[in-house]
């Protein structure tokens, strides 16, 4: 037997493991959304000596894998939190490294054999997309065209995001839709004119997502830095030690039993 036969017994033997535990998840209920903090590429890099951008390379494979794992159990909603407004203050030189990887990576996704095309993935890019530079704008412009007619289930890439930004964009919109509003009105009547949760939220970024179940960001960190503050009041924040290119399936089973245990908990804090 040759190792490309022995790799595929093993793979075949990782998928059958897989689909059974996703039975014992599966007799519980399974979290519509997950978001993902990837933190710790940096580190990764240093600790395994690496060069400059490998370790994000290696953190994009941890990603495909989580995607992977979270189609197959039936998540419909995966959010990773990509590139922060405040990480354009990295060097320049930093900056796009990670800008070409991102641009490599994003074409990636809409290839007949990616990960979006084999669980009819649709992909939305959310945050300040003009910040971003020309040609990872339009990649991820093709990608969400291309994507727009899959329903199976979908990611959220949030890219040149903080969550304050998110708000003020919401907020600004409302204003102009309001006083758009009040501009029609010739009575001297403005019932209307005043500006409701429901107003901020229907203007989010976020909007086309319900509220995540579950954050997990790694590096054993417990801080959202600026990431979907105003969504998660009510979700699970699940913080594995390991760096994010080492995280594996059993972080991701392990957060899944956690949310399990406080389900009751948490829809009692959202309802409350």
């Amino acid at each position: 037997m040759d190792i490309k036969q022995r790799t595929q017994i093993y793979k075949n033997l990782g998928s059958f493991a897989r689909k059974c535990i996703y039975g014992v998840l599966s007799a519980s209920t399974i979290p519509n959304h997950i978001a993902f903090i990837m933190d710790g590429n940096r580190r990764y890099s240093k600790q395994h000596k690496l060069v400059d951008g490998e370790g994000h390379k290696v953190g994009f494979s941890s990603l495909m894998s989580m995607l992977r794992y979270c189609y197959e159990l039936g998540v419909k909603y995966v959010t990773v939190y990509a590139f922060s407004i405040e990480n354009f203050k990295r060097s320049p030189e930093e900056v796009q490294s990670l800008m070409d990887l991102m641009e490599e990576k994003i074409q990636g996704l809409i290839k007949e054999e990616s990960i979006v095309n084999q669980y009819g993935v649709r992909v939305y890019f959310i945050g300040n997309l003009k910040l971003l530079s020309k040609p990872v704008r339009l990649a991820a412009e093709r990608a969400m065209e291309a994507t727009a007619k899959n329903s199976k289930a979908v990611l959220l890439v949030c890219i040149a995001y903080t969550s304050t930004d998110e708000i003020l964009h919401s907020v600004e919109e409302c204003c102009e839709e309001k006083w758009d509003e009040i501009k029609v009105l010739d009575d001297g009547k403005h019932e209307k004119d005043v500006i409701s949760v429901l107003d901020i939220e229907r203007h989010m970024y976020m909007a086309v997502a319900p509220e995540p179940d579950i954050i997990i960001r790694t590096s054993g960190e417990t801080r959202l830095s600026n990431f979907l503050l105003w969504q998660s009041a009510d979700c699970l924040l699940y913080s594995p030690s390991v760096l994010w290119p080492e995280i594996g399936f059993w972080h991701l089973v392990m957060a899944i039993l956690e949310f399990q245990h406080k389900f009751c908990y948490l829809k009692k804090q959202k309802q409350a």
